[in-house]
């Protein structure tokens, strides 16, 4: 049975020792775990590390760092998809933000919809953030990722449209320039196909627009086209923010060696 990971904001290197964070004492302590028992720490420099636990109390704990793991997968994915997520409730952004981990993006760019059901300002917006960079590590935590993709501060389409979707969009995947990224913006409207995407994995960063409960407005829509972003279709039926985002990430996996 693997042992248990946990993610550390620590330098690790073998043959060093480190008192663990508060967060992952309460973990080992819920897990109850016992002195000497076998961990996985990892920090997102994309490798992970086998500690063993020297010492398990209340509040504290100390733990050796044995060796690098050599002998693991890689489960980055052979291509860097950034999700550009209207903004949805609470449970649903939770469950897309972890899900979206599982299946291999490499950013998250929450955006403040016109049809965005939540809105988030000032503290509220700092709290959420925060939660949901702690998803985001869990996550990596329980899929075996040893990179934490990039979790964004939601900010206005307009401003997100203006930093991120500047330069003209590519749509057959012609691309060989790693920093021309391709852009779709999911639409019940559009007439290009899911079939017509590259069938091979681009270099380019591709950039996935999926609108909150409700869509993107005509508005954002048209201001998304003029900037160039190439509307897609899934076909006649009208998924729910939380599923499309997914379907087309788990879709490009199996199209792109994901898996």
């Amino acid at each position: 049975m693997p042992s248990p990971r946990f993610f550390v904001d620590l330098p690790l290197a073998a043959g060093t020792t480190l008192s663990l964070p508060a967060e992952t004492v309460r973990h080992l302590q819920v897990l109850r775990l016992r002195d000497g028992d076998a961990l996985t720490l990892f920090n997102g420099n994309g490798k992970a590390y086998d500690v063993r636990l020297d010492l398990l109390e209340k509040r504290a704990a100390q733990a050796s760092v044995l060796a690098e793991q050599v002998d693991v997968g890689d489960a980055e994915p052979p291509y860097r998809i950034e999700l550009v997520q209207g903004l949805a409730s609470n449970e649903k952004m939770d469950w897309l933000i972890e899900k979206a981990v599982e299946l291999g993006v490499d950013t998250i760019t929450p955006v403040l919809a016109q049809r965005s059901v939540v809105k988030l300002q000032g503290e509220r917006l700092e709290r959420r953030h925060a939660h949901w960079e702690a998803l985001v590590r869990a996550a990596c935590e329980q899929c075996g990722r040893n990179v934490i993709p990039t979790m964004r501060v939601p900010q206005s389409f307009e401003r997100v449209l203006a930093e991120r979707g500047a330069d003209k969009a590519v749509t057959d995947g012609s691309a060989d320039d790693p920093a021309t990224p391709l852009r779709w913006l999911l639409s019940p409207r559009a007439a290009t196909p899911f079939a017509q995407l590259p069938t091979t994995a681009p270099r380019a960063t591709v950039q996935l627009w999926i609108g909150p409960e409700g869509g993107w407005s005509d508005q954002e829509e048209a201001a998304a086209r003029e900037a160039g972003i190439a509307a897609l279709s899934l076909g006649p039926r009208v998924l729910r923010t939380e599923t499309a985002g997914m379907a087309v990430l788990a879709a490009l996996a199996g199209r792109w060696g994901g898996w």
